[in-house]
C-alpha cells in the first residue's frame, strides 16, 4: 500500500494542526504537554493535558513548549511533534515523511534551527521552513505566485504576523507578540482589576470565544462567570457584559492594529494599490475574534475580510506549499 508521505504542520502557540496530503486537516490539538515533575515522565498531551491546566497536583504539571510561536522547552516539543505525527498517521508509518513546518514571520535564525532539529528528531526525512503569513496566504485561496500584493494577517496563539506577498515572496512583513494568549490575560487582568474577580487561563479563553469582541455589537451580551473574589477567598459567580470585554480587550487589539498600519506605511505604493482593491485577509484563530475585522476596517479604510476557515488556513497552506515545492 502506497501511503503519502508529505505533512504539513502548523505549529502554534495554542494548537498543532497536521496536514496529510491528500487527506486535509487530520489533525487538531492544544499544543500542551502534561508531565510529572519527579520523573520527567510524559502523562499526557494535546486535549487530555489541556483539561490539566490550573487542576494538576504540584508534582504534576501541564506546559506549553512553544511560547509566542518559538520553542521554548526543545525536549517537549519534540516529543510532542512526534507524538503527533504519529498520531495523525495513524501510528503505521511506512517511510520517514517530508514535513514543512510554518514559523512566525520574525523568527530568528537560532528559532528556526530549533524547529529544524526539532522536526528532524521527531522522524523527518526533510523538513521546509516556512513563514506563517506565505502558508496562510495559500491556505486562504490566493494565488501567491502572481505580481501582485496582497496582504495578510494571521493572528494566532502567541503571535500576529502581518505580510505584502508578491511574486511567492513576502515584500514587507512584521510580527507582533500580541495575540490571542493576550487577549485572554487581558481579561484576567480585566477581572482582577475591575471586579476583584481572580479567573483562570481556561475561564478567560471561555469569555472571550462566548462575549469577546474587539468592537462595539449591535446587541449587548452577557455571560455568567466563575471564580475566587479576591477580598473574601471564596469562589463567586457573576454576570459579566460583552462591552466590559470590549474595554479589557481594547489595549491588545489596538496593538494588531498599529502593527497593520505600520506595515501599509511601508509597503511600495503598486502593491499598496493592490491591497486597497483586493482588501485585507485575517486568518488564525484570533481572527475570530468578533468585530477585529471592523476594527481595523475603520482605521485602515481598506476592506478587510476573515479568510473561509481561518483556523486551518496556515496547516492547508502549509501541506500545500510542499505539494508546490514538488511540482517546481
Amino acid at each position: 500500500m502506497f501511503f503519502s508521505a508529505d505533512i504539513g504542520i502548523d505549529l502554534g502557540t495554542a494548537s498543532i494542526l497536521v496536514y496529510i496530503k491528500g487527506k486535509g486537516v487530520v489533525l487538531k490539538e492544544p499544543s500542551v504537554v502534561a508531565f510529572d515533575r519527579d520523573t520527567n515522565e510524559i502523562k499526557a498531551i494535546g486535549e487530555e493535558a489541556r483539561v490539566m491546566i490550573g487542576r494538576t497536583p504540584g508534582n504534576i504539571v501541564a506546559v506549553r513548549p512553544l511560547r509566542q510561536g518559538v520553542i521554548s522547552d526543545y525536549t517537549v516539543t519534540e516529543k510532542m511533534m512526534k507524538y503527533f505525527i504519529t498520531k495523525a498517521q495513524g501510528g503505521r508509518t511506512l517511510r520517514k515523511p517530508r514535513i514543512s513546518v510554518c514559523i512566525p514571520s520574525g523568527a530568528t535564525e537560532v528559532e528556526k534551527k530549533a524547529v529544524e532539529d526539532a522536526t528532524y528528531a521527531a522522524g523527518a526525512k526533510e523538513v521546509v521552513i516556512i513563514e506563517e503569513p506565505v502558508a496562510a496566504a495559500i491556505g486562504s485561496g490566493i494565488d501567491i505566485a502572481k505580481a501582485c500584493g496582497n496582504m495578510i494577517v494571521d493572528i494566532g496563539g502567541g503571535t500576529s504576523d502581518i505580510a505584502v506577498i508578491s511574486l511567492g515572496g513576502t515584500v514587507v512583513s512584521a510580527s507582533v507578540k500580541t495575540a490571542g494568549d493576550d487577549f485572554d490575560e487581558a481579561i484576567v487582568r480585566y477581572m482582577r482589576k475591575k471586579h476583584n474577580l481572580l479567573v483562570g487561563e481556561r475561564t478567560a479563553e471561555e469569555i472571550k470565544i462566548q462575549i469577546g469582541c474587539a468592537y462595539k455589537l449591535p446587541e449587548i451580551q452577557t455571560m455568567e462567570v466563575r471564580g475566587r473574589n479576591l477580598v473574601t477567598g471564596l469562589p463567586r459567580t457573576m454576570t459579566i457584559t460583552s462591552d466590559e470585554i470590549l474595554d479589557a480587550l481594547h489595549d491588545s487589539a489596538m496593538i494588531i492594529v498599529d502593527a497593520v498600519h505600520n506595515v501599509l506605511e511601508r509597503t511600495p505604493p503598486e502593491l499598496a494599490a493592490d491591497i486597497y482593491e483586493r482588501g485585507i485577509v485575517l486568518t488564525g484563530g484570533g481572527a475570530l475574534l468578533r468585530g477585529l475585522d471592523q476594527l481595523i476596517e475603520e482605521r485602515t479604510g481598506i476592506n478587510t475580510m476573515i479568510a473561509e476557515d481561518p483556523m486551518t488556513a496556515v496547516a492547508i497552506g502549509t501541506g500545500k506549499f510542499i505539494e508546490y515545492l514538488g511540482k517546481k
